[in-house]
């Protein structure tokens, strides 16, 4: 009996233990595919190709994709199918001297998981409002109104003032915002924001609760809703007039721009943006897969599908300011602004002058909510399990998981307090602009593509896709990954400290120098995470400095290969103490 009892507890323990994996390997494609196609293709890319060249935008943005975008993409994936690790053990097991990326990708996300899904609240309140009789955007008899105020219907005086403001623009700066003059003028809660950023935790605490069993479910309605949503937008788009100026607006090169370095600045911002790379989100993911899933196969696939989705969005989005260009008798670069400009000022206005409004609102912020949401609770998910990974005695027991994830929601939700103030756009803009992107992200990528492409070797990676997948990958992402992804890398992030311009909202406030070292502070707390580990670990070792630089450096002796699905990564001792 007591052996019986002994075992059962022993049972019960490995499978508390047990990290799971994908049912099915299209939950895996659905939640990747959700992951990294998010906000930034429907707003960010669209802007940026316009801005920056139109069509020309493209020929930096497709260089930098197949020599940076893919190969990384294919490299994190590789990663973590291989090592069944989260994004900062995974490092352990191939080059523990460069374990801070990892440290440095998780924080980025922690910061990432407190800014947009701020974003999620503004289109709730906005997807509320949209079941009004009448889109109180669209006209200007409400209270928050001001005597410059232009509605969509009286385009008249759009082409023959300066000073006045639409409808849409006054609606979401006094109304929802209650903007104030600057960040250093916090002021008080949203109460309605607030009421909509707790809806929208909720919804993301029970989407992963579970783990992957519940996400993996989750992803078929979150990945798919927004196609269905953006094609619709897209039809009524280029159903409109004055759409066809638009997407030759967006389309037409300016081949004088392919020269400017802030046009490859921002393309290589965009990929490293929207690919999802350097964070270890793919490295999450993918270490749900089935050891041999064809992972080469589907990083292909699921790039194309980033980048084909990017140009689509631009079309949607285009032919709708190409309307409004139209309607309102102005050029096409004053109705479009990037970012939380376009999607709840140009875009919402556009709304307002369609027949049927309210259904075109609805669908509309349904996909912005249904694509943010999707980004954010698998960023979430992918914080959680680096975090059990590090720590899978404490955090892989029964009900440890939705405790864990309830604290960090918490944590998540009072730090976003002061996002969502009357002062709290300036804040939001600030750690979208530091923490969340740009340099850091950039930094991170150098020298993933360094450690695995040279420490840990680029033919090891070559074997590994082919034992997993059993296709050999082509010579030209060896090349990559040694070659070209750093140097092309590290050019953009030079690029980006030489080309320094100072961060300003509405090209009109210019932030106080404290709010430029915070932003920096923010973005350094990931940065020196790489060379503050390796430091710790060099000093810290046994041995001479060329005995802890060659252990370090080398994948760890216990983690071990075994072939076509078997049990993979655990050393002797581990599987001596397990038996």
């Amino acid at each position: 009996m007591l052996r019986s009892t002994k075992c059962a507890t022993n049972d019960k323990q490995l499978k508390m233990e047990e990290r799971g994996h994908w049912d099915k390997r299209v939950e895996y494609i659905l939640a990747v595919a959700g992951a990294v196609v998010g906000l930034g293709n429907v707003w960010r890319f669209p802007y940026l190709c316009y801005k920056n060249g139109g069509g020309a935008f493209l020929v930096p943005y497709l260089i930098l994709a197949v020599t940076c975008g893919i190969p990384l993409f294919l490299l994190e994936t590789t990663v973590g199918q291989y090592t069944q690790e989260g994004g900062v053990t995974c490092w352990r097991k191939l080059c523990p001297l460069f374990e801070g990326i990892g440290y440095g990708g998780i924080l980025i996300l922690i910061y990432s998981c407190m800014t947009y899904i701020i974003i999620l609240s503004w289109a709730l309140l906005y997807l509320i409002f949209s079941f009004r009789s009448q889109l109180p955007w669209g006209t200007c008899n409400n209270y928050w109104n001001s005597e410059f105020c232009i509605s969509g219907q009286n385009t008249s005086g759009w082409s023959n003032q300066t000073n006045t403001t639409s409808a849409a623009t006054e609606f979401w700066e006094r109304r929802v915002l209650a903007i104030s003059g600057g960040i250093e003028e916090i002021g008080s809660v949203r109460w309605e924001v607030l009421l909509c950023l707790m809806v929208m935790w909720v919804i993301c605490y029970f989407c992963i609760w579970k783990g992957v069993k519940t996400t993996g479910k989750v992803v078929y309605l979150t990945a798919t809703l927004p196609y269905v949503m953006l094609l619709v937008l897209l039809v009524r788009g280029l159903t409109l007039p004055g759409a066809l100026d638009g997407v030759l607006y967006y389309l037409l090169p300016q081949v004088s721009r392919m020269t400017d370095p802030q046009v490859w600045m921002e393309a290589a911002a965009q990929i490293f943006f929207s690919y999802s790379l350097g964070v270890g989100s793919l490295i999450v993911l993918s270490s749900y897969n089935n050891y041999n899933d064809n992972c080469y196969k589907s990083s292909l696939y699921l790039c194309l599908l980033n980048s084909c989705t990017s140009v689509v969005a631009g079309f949607a989005v285009f032919s709708v300011l190409g309307f409004m260009a139209h309607e309102q008798g102005v050029p096409i670069a004053d109705v479009a602004e990037s970012g939380p400009g376009l999607a709840f000022i140009a875009y919402p206005q556009a709304i307002a002058m369609m027949p049927l409004p309210q259904l075109w609102s609805v669908c509309f912020f349904i996909m912005i909510i249904v694509l943010g949401l999707d980004t954010q609770f698998l960023a979430m998910e992918v914080v959680l399990t680096s975090i059990m990974d590090m720590f899978p005695k404490q955090m892989r027991r029964a009900g440890q998981r939705e405790r864990f994830l309830f604290v960090f929601c918490l944590f998540c939700f009072f730090s976003q307090l002061v996002v969502i103030t009357e002062g709290g756009m300036y804040v939001f803009q600030l750690l979208d602009h530091y923490a969340c992107n740009g340099a850091c992200i950039l930094f991170l990528c150098i020298f993933e593509s360094l450690a695995l492409g040279w420490l840990f070797g680029a033919q090891k990676l070559f074997d590994i896709i082919k034992d997993m997948s059993g296709m050999t990958a082509n010579w030209f992402f060896k090349l990559c990954w040694c070659y070209l992804t750093p140097l092309l890398s590290l050019t953009c992030f030079i690029c980006s400290l030489v080309w320094y311009q100072p961060l300003t909202f509405n090209r009109s406030y210019t932030y106080p120098n404290w709010a430029h070292v915070l932003g920096w502070g923010m973005a350094l707390s990931s940065i020196l995470f790489i060379p503050g580990w390796a430091l710790y670990k060099v000093a810290t070792g046994t041995g001479s400095l060329r005995e802890r630089l060659i252990y370090l450096c080398r994948p760890d002796p216990g983690f071990t290969l075994t072939r076509k699905g078997e049990e993979l990564g655990v050393c002797e001792e581990a599987k001596t103490r397990l038996s």
